[in-house]
């Protein structure tokens, strides 16, 4: 089964240094959370490896100087901007039928693109995945504004039944919210609640399937004013 797990947030401009640990204590979260990649003998296997625009992947050790040097390099690309961020792309082959794509578009100040953090799951079905776990590790890491664990059904839901557009803030299954958003909860929220470091709130709700329930979840919370877009153009990370 495919999931996402997703973190937005508005312009905050960072170093590639700052970067750099962020992306090297997220790719740690991440491997203590899933299953022990598979064993060497395969290409990519338990390796991250770095997808270009052009060519083959290549093999990028998670360690902060060799992401430091990966970053250093896409902001040397021909089509690189400060106001757009810096994008790096990685991804790694576990155990049978689990791979972990992530990708990153961060340390910019655009006015009118959100920055993202994003883990793409693919995993066998009835895994048990760490979702919640998964958001919580991107919330802590990437400090974003809101965030969402989702799959193509749930975002399909969200489209067709309560007019979600790309780029709007969103809950799915898990959703996180910074915590001007947090304080806009309704209390009849129908949600377990977990408060974070910073005062974002990690919200449980619906399991697997109940794309209705998250529905209803979302629309209760955009009348809540807890999902209003960043004005735009955008001058800061967080609601």
């Amino acid at each position: 089964m495919r999931r996402v797990v997703r973190a937005f947030w508005g312009p905050r401009p960072e170093s590639v240094e700052t970067l750099a640990g962020r992306w090297k204590r997220t790719l740690d979260g991440i491997t203590g959370l899933l299953p022990a990649p598979a064993s060497p003998g395969g290409a990519g296997a338990g390796t991250w490896r770095q997808a270009h625009g052009t060519g083959p992947e290549t093999e990028l050790p998670a360690d902060e100087g060799a992401l430091l040097g990966a970053l250093r390099v896409a902001r040397t690309a021909e089509d690189w901007s400060d106001l757009t961020g810096t994008a790096l792309r990685l991804d790694r082959t576990g155990e049978a039928g689990w791979r972990t794509e992530t990708s990153g578009l961060a340390g910019g100040s655009p006015e009118f693109l959100l920055q993202s953090f994003v883990v793409t799951l693919h995993a066998p079905d009835g895994a048990d995945v760490p979702e919640a776990e998964l958001l919580a590790l991107l919330a802590r890491e990437w400090e974003p504004d809101f965030g969402d664990v989702s799959d193509d059904d749930v975002l399909d839901a969200l489209e067709d039944d309560a007019g979600y557009s790309v780029g709007d803030p969103v809950v799915g299954r898990v959703g996180y919210l910074s915590p001007a958003r947090a304080a806009l909860l309704p209390e009849d929220l129908k949600a377990a609640r977990e408060e974070l470091t910073g005062g974002g709130v990690l919200l449980r709700v619906a399991a697997a399937g109940a794309s209705a329930d998250v529905v209803a979840a979302y629309e209760q919370l955009r009348d809540a004013g807890a999902l209003e877009p960043l004005p735009r153009p955008m001058d800061r990370p967080v609601l």
